[in-house]
């Protein structure tokens, strides 16, 4: 099972709710036949085609701060999470 989940692609997506409302997120995921497909620097990242549509452009960036280290999208139409993870702040 270990070797299968190292295979999957990260898949973009939109959460509902939260402490911010509407937020992009990651996870590991199969890749679905609707989807839209980029590798960067030997990862490969998946998104639902018609969510890729609506949010575009996107921005995937590794960032470290004195908080943590983490992922970090950007799109002009949701907010996007930072590296820490959680509603309350990172310190």
């Amino acid at each position: 099972m270990k070797n299968r989940k190292e295979n999957l692609p990260i898949r973009v997506m939109v959460f509902e709710g939260g402490c911010s409302g509407t937020s992009l997120g990651m996870a590991l995921d199969e890749q679905k036949q609707d989807d839209q497909v980029f590798e960067e620097n030997g990862l490969t990242f998946v998104i639902n085609q018609d969510l890729f549509n609506e949010i575009q452009p996107i921005t995937v960036d590794y960032i470290e701060t004195p908080h943590g280290t983490g992922f970090k999208l950007s799109s002009g139409f949701v907010s996007a999470g930072g590296g820490c993870g959680s509603c309350s702040s990172c310190g």
